[in-house]
């Protein structure tokens, strides 16, 4: 990972990028430096996310909430202020979400599995 010098990030001007479901759509808006990844994401009424995810993220609730499923069958919600964590290959997890949710995410190298 580089050193990242102080800087403000104006959520506003950054991209939103679509992504869809199994149902619903997810919207990203990214920012990376080097070995790290911050996001705001955002999931539609109704999101079930198309895939099992394996890398490892620390997920922040901003708005509304939602549930992550992992591969094992166990579910856990997060609601507004709550937060989870995990690393790379310790937990195959995807979302969902009945009628929204916006998070902050971030991932990255410092992550990965030792």
């Amino acid at each position: 990972m580089s050193n990242i010098p102080f800087q403000t990030i104006d959520w506003t001007s950054i991209k939103k990028v679509e992504y869809k479901g199994e149902t619903g759509t997810a919207y990203w808006q990214t920012i990376e430096f080097g070995g790290l990844r911050i996001r705001i994401v955002e999931y539609t009424k109704g999101y079930l996310a198309d895939h099992w995810c394996k890398k490892g993220h620390i997920v922040h609730c901003l708005e509304g909430e939602f549930i992550t499923e992992l591969s094992t069958g166990e579910k856990t919600k997060l609601s507004k202020g709550e937060s989870y964590v995990v690393s790379d290959e310790l937990g195959s997890h995807r979302s969902v979400s009945e009628n929204g949710v916006k998070l902050l995410i971030v991932d990255g190298d410092f992550l990965k599995n030792k």
